[in-house]
């Protein structure tokens, strides 16, 4: 796996953020390198990271699938906790903010994030199976054949029918339901790719949770897009949330 640390050498204590990228996406998304260098310049570490098969990590994308991507974050995680300090925060950027919200969900007390702190969902949806069903709406081949290739962004991958059955087998509804840590979801009301609905959805699943005092706070991206292209000042305005964020629970 591939990865880069963006982090201030003053602030060799700082609280550190794992940063996971969205479907097809990489470390090297303009949204994923401006929120994590300003986030370094806020006093925070930050490890961005590509999973399997995509950016400069090996593997082939088409093998991999949701179980994969847990295994990549955890992977991530446990070399943040070995050479940069345990990780204090998760951001997750659409489905990676659908993993995040997994492992947050399911996470163990001896595990890479025992000591997670808070957690930040960005454009993220509030299942797997809708991906799937995307997909395969796609490319038919993909389950009539067992592979079929889609256009994101501009560039062809190829999906094996194992990827959309893996999409299928998770309940991250129960998981997002078990979350209880303070986090903050990031959405715009325009997001064409994943509806604003999702974020309503997921501040509900977390916030009915009987007990719950750490809770979701929705913050609304007015007129932003999904990979947050359109207007550079969102950029700056969510790592700036994020950084309030990670000070408040996770700071030391």
């Amino acid at each position: 796996m591939a990865g880069i640390v963006d982090r201030d050498d003053s602030h060799p204590d700082a609280p550190v953020v794992l940063f996971n990228h969205c479907f097809t996406c990489n470390k090297d998304l303009k949204a994923i390198v401006r929120i994590s260098r300003r986030l370094a310049d806020a006093g925070l570490t930050v490890l961005r990271y590509d999973m399997t098969g995509l950016g400069g990590s090996e593997g082939d994308f088409a093998q991999t699938n949701f179980t994969t991507n847990l295994a990549d974050l955890h992977a991530a995680a446990r070399f943040a906790a070995d050479q940069l300090g345990p990780v204090r925060t998760m951001v997750g950027h659409s489905f990676g903010g659908a993993a995040s919200m997994m492992a947050a969900g399911r996470r163990t007390d001896d595990g890479p994030l025992a000591e997670l702190a808070c957690l930040v969902t960005l454009a993220a949806p509030s299942d797997t199976r809708h991906l799937a069903d995307l997909l395969v709406h796609m490319d038919g081949r993909i389950e009539s054949e067992g592979r079929g290739e889609v256009t994101i962004g501009g560039f062809r991958y190829a999906i094996d029918r194992q990827m959309v059955e893996d999409f299928r087998t998770h309940d991250l509804t129960a998981a997002i339901a078990s979350i209880d840590l303070p986090t903050m979801i990031l959405h715009s009301p325009v997001d064409e790719t994943v509806g604003y609905d999702q974020a309503i959805r997921i501040q509900t699943l977390i916030n009915q949770r009987p007990g719950a005092d750490a809770l979701a706070s929705l913050v609304t991206l007015a007129g932003a897009d999904h990979l947050l292209v359109r207007q550079s000042k969102d950029l700056t305005f969510v790592a700036d949330m994020i950084a309030a964020l990670v000070h408040r629970y996770a700071g030391k």
